[in-house]
C-alpha cells in the first residue's frame, strides 16, 4: 500500500484511479483497507474544496416544486395567498412557523431544509 496524502487536483485524480481498480476488493484484504483509505482522503479533500452548502429553504421549495411538478397556486395551501406565495418565492417575505409546518406535513419538506439558516 502506497498512500500520499491529496495535495492537488492531479493526486485527486491519481486517487480515483486507484480506487477504481481496488473497488471490488475482497474484506479484510490490504486492498480493501487501501480503498478505505482513498475513500476517507477522497472525502476530506473533495470537502475542503468541493463544498456542498445546504439549499436555502427557497431553493428547498423550488426543488419540491420542480420534483412534484406544482405550481405557485398549489402552494397557497401551505403558505397562503398567491401574493404571499410570490414574496415567499421571491426572498421577501420569509418563512412563519405556521407554513413552515404546513410545508414540512404537506409536501415533506424536512425541517432541516426549511430552517436552513435560521
Amino acid at each position: 500500500m502506497n498512500i500520499k496524502p491529496i495535495r492537488n487536483y492531479d493526486d485527486l485524480r491519481a486517487a480515483f484511479e486507484r480506487l477504481e481498480a481496488i473497488f471490488q476488493a475482497e474484506a479484510g484484504t490490504a486492498e480493501a483497507d487501501e480503498m478505505e483509505v482513498l475513500v476517507t482522503l477522497i472525502e476530506v479533500y473533495e470537502s475542503k474544496h468541493y463544498p456542498i452548502h445546504p439549499a436555502t429553504p427557497i431553493e428547498a421549495i423550488k426543488f419540491c416544486m420542480d420534483q412534484q411538478g406544482l405550481t405557485a397556486r398549489d402552494l397557497e395551501p401551505y403558505i397562503g395567498a398567491s401574493g404571499r406565495v410570490s414574496e415567499v418565492l421571491n426572498g421577501k417575505r420569509g418563512l412563519s412557523l405556521s407554513m413552515i409546518k404546513r410545508l414540512h406535513d404537506g409536501l415533506r419538506i424536512p425541517y432541516e431544509s426549511l430552517l436552513a439558516g435560521a
